[in-house]
């Protein structure tokens, strides 16, 4: 799915936390009907995978979360109006190397926007924290893995608030385990234009 923004602020430090906690909350709030499995927030387009459990879940999925967006990052900028600049797209993934294209689509996506090209490592401006599909990078090694930006992120109050992998897991078998047949992700990998 693609969401592009009226405005080029989507990629900063003071706005994403907020973008964050839109997709978080729109996650939790069905996640057995709708749930995003990975983001990646550029300066003026948000990409997903989503799960939904048919197509209307998919359909008021996508518009609450739209609209909860919308509204978080048009408060937090004092600004109003029109915040999207046409209704979200997407197509669905059938096989498992539609699948695997995408999350490296998602979470790679920075290295197809940049003016320069980006060492190894992971977006900070998307799920890839969670993400445990790596090639190089294991959540068992105790390494963190690298990040090719260093945001420094806005505390948040409440614990709750704060993102977890169990949040974005997929629940589907194409995005847990079928995508993999076709090898793990590298962090260095771009997507193919």
């Amino acid at each position: 799915m693609t969401l592009r923004a009226r405005i080029a602020q989507l990629r900063t430090q003071f706005v994403f936390p907020t973008i964050q906690l839109a997709l978080l909350r729109a996650t939790r709030r069905d996640s057995e009907r709708f749930r995003v499995v990975h983001f990646s927030v550029q300066h003026n387009h948000v990409h997903l995978l989503v799960e939904a459990s048919d197509r209307r879940a998919l359909s008021s999925g996508m518009s609450g979360l739209a609209i909860r967006i919308a509204r978080y990052v048009n408060d937090l900028l004092s600004r109003r109006g029109r915040f999207w600049t046409e209704r979200w797209h997407g197509r669905a993934l059938n096989t498992p190397l539609e699948v695997r294209n995408a999350i490296v689509y998602v979470l790679s996506n920075a290295r197809k926007h940049a003016r320069v090209p980006l060492p190894a490592g992971m977006d900070p401006y998307s799920s890839a924290r969670w993400f445990d599909g790596w090639r190089d990078f294991t959540a068992e090694s105790g390494v963190p893995p690298p990040f090719f930006e260093a945001p420094k992120w806005r505390d948040n109050d409440d614990p709750n608030e704060q993102p977890a992998s169990a949040d974005f897991a997929s629940r589907t078998w194409l995005c847990r385990i079928g995508w993999r047949r076709h090898g793990l992700i590298a962090s260095a990998e771009s997507p193919k234009q």
